[in-house]
């Protein structure tokens, strides 16, 4: 294979993984307006960090969206107003606070989860069998030379 050929297949792999990145992409976004609860990207975002293990501050979330520290205190303000979102003392250092999801906050995560499942389901279905494994398979691959990205604080909805 040329070196052009290459070129033009490693172009094509990049495009065809950007209009998946869309997809993706649209697919969250439908199931945000689902949730109707009325959440930007950004808050959807913060929720998902607080769904992870280990704690969570506001320094924590403005360096995984990377914003302003007084940007990500009014996205937390926001979230806890909506009840989806509670702030509590760290008993070893009242000077900090630790954000947690209320139950609301879980309930608005598994109901857009649950979306995007059902939408990724319909979808596969319309696929034959030797077309899902090969995704699958191909996806696996790319997860784990993506590894990087998946430990960084910033994961998205």
């Amino acid at each position: 294979m040329s070196t052009l050929q290459r070129r033009g297949s490693s172009v094509r792999h990049v495009e065809t993984l950007l209009s998946a990145a869309r997809i993706f992409g649209a697919i969250t976004a439908e199931s945000i307006a689902q949730v109707g609860e009325g959440v930007t990207l950004p808050q959807l975002r913060v929720l998902v960090l607080a769904s992870q293990p280990g704690h969570l501050n506001a320094t924590g979330v403005a360096e995984a969206l990377d914003v302003h520290l007084s940007s990500a205190s009014r996205i937390c303000d926001r979230l806890v107003q909506a009840g989806l979102l509670a702030r509590r003392d760290l008993p070893r250092d009242r000077r900090h606070v630790e954000l947690t999801l209320t139950p609301a906050g879980e309930r608005l995560l598994e109901t857009l989860n649950e979306h995007r499942r059902d939408v990724f389901s319909r979808i596969l279905r319309r696929m034959d069998a030797a077309e899902r494994d090969a995704l699958s398979q191909a996806l696996s691959g790319f997860v784990t030379a993506a590894k990087e990205y998946e430990a960084r604080p910033a994961a998205a909805p």
